[in-house]
């Protein structure tokens, strides 16, 4: 596990690299980013950036999304996957918008957690890019690199990831510190291969430690058998 100072240190690097961090997924309201972040499961950014435009296109207000027939929907988002239940919980999402929210996007966790499709990765990207509080949304990136880093060790539930990095990073680094996480990951420390020969946060990477003990050990080895051969 890191320290506030370590974390800190990570932080600062992944700044300095990535100096603009943004959300990947386009929208120019709360409430389309909401529909976005739901379409975004099990799916990339750029399938739900070229979906969504269409989809605004036909149903441009939340009125007009809950007012929509879900099965009209389900056709303009099938290629995101998982079209039917996407689209039944962005209707029923708008329609909880339109009729206990007055059109307004939660901006909080307890609320949001109450509208149809949205979990906590969800409602802390609202919480984060949309109303600017600190929020660590708990993604595939943001889980991978935490263990990779060694901020948790051998995890994959996102409520850990969350709650840990909430603890050691600074509160209003959180949101941005997250969004560098998804670029890292996809950039240099991906799910197939983590490339430490270029990476910044190798100074700080428990992995990157653990790979290297283990090539001094297989060179000790070799070495070793090199020696009896002699």
């Amino acid at each position: 596990m890191k320290t506030k100072k370590q974390a800190a240190e990570i932080v600062n690097t992944l700044e300095a690299e990535y100096p603009m961090s943004e959300c990947f997924l386009n929208s120019d309201d709360a409430w389309q980013l909401l529909v976005a972040v739901r379409l975004s499961a099990q799916c990339t950014d750029l399938r739900v950036n070229a979906t969504t435009p269409i989809l605004f296109a036909k149903f441009p207000t939340i009125d007009a999304l809950a007012d929509a027939d879900p099965k009209d929907i389900e056709e303009i988002v099938k290629p995101c996957g998982l079209g039917r239940s996407k689209a039944r919980d962005i209707n029923l999402c708008m329609k909880m918008l339109r009729d206990e929210f007055n059109y307004i996007v939660p901006d909080n966790m307890d609320d949001l957690l109450k509208l149809p499709g949205v979990g906590r990765k969800s409602a802390n990207l609202i919480i984060g890019d949309v109303y600017g509080k600190p929020a660590v949304v708990a993604d595939t990136h943001c889980i991978r690199l935490s263990n990779r880093l060694g901020f948790l060790k051998d995890t994959t539930d996102p409520y850990k990831v969350e709650m840990e990095l909430k603890r050691v990073v600074e509160p209003a680094k959180q949101n941005d510190f997250c969004h560098r996480l998804v670029e890292h990951g996809r950039a240099v420390c991906t799910a197939r291969k983590a490339m430490c020969e270029k990476c910044v946060l190798a100074p700080y990477c428990d992995y990157k430690k653990s790979e290297d003990k283990k090539a001094a050990k297989e060179a000790a080895k070799a070495a070793k058998k090199a020696d009896k051969q002699c």
